[in-house]
């Protein structure tokens, strides 16, 4: 009964099955390398190229067989955790099955350990290597398939041995999106969130992969769920398991995508939230639907144009903190900006520097921004457009003495807030789009040394002083109008804005 008792945990989807499954994809790797390691003496052996005994080989071959049972047992205890297509699931588990059974009866022939049972034992062992070689290589095919999607090991297969195979020709599958030319034509579902979809998700969520049994490669699909329930609810994109996982934080098990896999952007998750926000449409345009003001960056950032006054052929500086190190942020700190709503990514692994945004915490203010100082060295990247920021939270913000970008579009700041981030070092780019800083803050914050670009298109900043602005910082990029184009390049240029001047009047 206590054996009973042990055993049973594993049979099932329990947390120790599942921890020992885990370890298949290490333990499959054994079997293999030990009977190619035999493949090869033999070989070596019958053509008199290396002088191995046929004991040294009964070992390779004992190991074999013993890994491959061992990666049998393991690789049967993940697939309880489900997800995965059950007929290519079955394929896979027949072959690892048959590599181990014909891996135990190669070792047993040529161990002489069944010569005196069976008259035609040593004429078995060639023909039984040779089958557990032949479905090592069928049941790895098949692995990759499960975990990488169908077809995963011949995607990428040249010709002529494409056609030789029989095989359809190579199409190229969506990594990323493509530039729309038109944003405001594009059917939201089809054209950005579909390749969205297929960029970050359908890798592990597809036909041969259903991990958590959710499928996102059809929105029928998507809006039927996994064995979670719904991954969206329409109409309210905050509450989606989808849009909830991806701000968690990535060392979480139920971040997706996983981590090590690439991540959603922050306008990428803006996207699919205010698509699900609108009520997931299967047809509609961006035209058809409400745009509010902090997702009209992103949208812009999907368009092909190039902006007013853009680079030109200007060479970009190199970021002030280009070569900056600092030391990683603490990963309580990290998780009190999730919890209030913050998105917080790595910009870079070797730097440790931080990307916050609050495109999805409206309602972050004042009395929020102490939650930042903590990691006051490590952000350098900060969003707060369209939050409840006054005049009163620069103060603390003008400490994050790293900040190279800075977001206060539609936010209640003045002149007079906007005098306090002037100590900032290393400001490159500040959008105070539709906010009431007027002239006095523009020749304030046009000092700055670093200062590359500022946005003040319908703030109450006048032409006049946009012109004296940009003739007194010739090196500033000045913009006093919107357009998609405009946002677009400089969301695809990382934020590196050309150094020249801009002070075109669009109001």
């Amino acid at each position: 009964m206590l054996i009973s008792g042990m055993l049973i945990p594993l049979l099932e989807a329990s947390p120790w099955a599942l921890f020992i499954g885990r370890f298949h994809p290490v333990l499959v790797h054994l079997p293999i390398g030990f009977l190619l390691i035999a493949a090869f003496i033999e070989i070596g052996r019958r053509t008199g190229k290396v002088s191995v005994s046929e004991s040294t080989v009964v070992f390779v071959l004992f190991w074999s067989a013993v890994s491959a049972t061992f990666a049998c047992v393991a690789g049967y205890l993940l697939s309880l955790g489900g997800g995965y297509d059950e007929d290519l699931l079955g394929a896979h588990m027949w072959k690892g099955i048959g590599v181990a059974v014909f891996a135990w009866i190669a070792w047993l022939v040529k161990s002489n350990r069944l010569a005196g049972k069976i008259a035609f034992g040593k004429a078995v062992y060639l023909p039984a290597f040779a089958v557990a070689l032949l479905l090592t290589m069928t049941a790895g095919h098949d692995g990759g398939s499960l975990t990488h999607g169908d077809g995963y090991l011949t995607q990428y297969t040249p010709e002529p041995f494409r056609s030789l195979a029989g095989m359809d020709p190579m199409e190229e599958k969506v990594k990323e999106i493509k530039p729309i030319t038109d944003v405001q034509q594009a059917v939201v579902y089809k054209d950005i969130v579909q390749p969205i979809l297929e960029a970050r998700c359908t890798q592990c969520h597809n036909a041969s992969k259903k991990k958590g049994d959710l499928r996102m490669d059809g929105l029928a699909l998507l809006m039927k769920g996994g064995e979670n329930g719904p991954a969206l609810v329409a109409g309210k994109g905050a509450e989606s398991d989808m849009i909830k996982r991806c701000l968690l934080d990535e060392s979480d098990d139920n971040h997706m995508p996983p981590k090590g896999k690439p991540q959603l952007s922050t306008e990428q998750i803006a996207l699919l939230s205010w698509w699900i926000d609108q009520g997931a449409p299967a047809d509609k345009k961006v035209s058809e639907l409400t745009v509010p003001d902090q997702v009209k960056p992103a949208l812009a950032s999907l368009g092909g144009g190039s902006a007013t006054g853009g680079s030109g052929g200007v060479k970009q500086k190199e970021s002030a903190i280009a070569s900056l190190k600092v030391s990683p942020a603490k990963e309580s700190d990290i998780q009190a900006l999730r919890k209030a709503g913050l998105i917080v990514n790595t910009l870079s692994q070797d730097q440790n520097l931080l990307e916050v945004s609050a495109v999805n915490a409206p309602q972050f203010s004042d009395k929020d921004i102490a939650l930042l100082l903590p990691v006051a060295e490590q952000v350098t990247w900060l969003k707060l457009g369209g939050t409840q920021i006054t005049d009163g939270g620069l103060k603390e913000i003008a400490k994050l003495k790293n900040l190279t970008k800075l977001h206060l579009e539609h936010t209640g700041v003045t002149d007079q807030g906007i005098g306090q981030i002037k100590s900032l070092p290393h400001l490159e780019y500040l959008n105070v789009i539709d906010t009431k800083m007027g002239d006095a803050g523009l020749k304030n914050i046009a000092a700055m040394k670093g200062l590359r670009s500022i946005y003040v298109w319908q703030s109450g900043v006048t032409d006049s002083a946009v012109a004296q602005a940009a003739k007194q910082s010739p090196g500033l990029q000045i913009v006093n109008g919107f357009s998609e184009a405009e946002v677009a390049q400089f969301l695809k240029a990382g934020d590196s804005t050309a150094t020249k001047p801009v002070a075109a009047s669009k109001k």
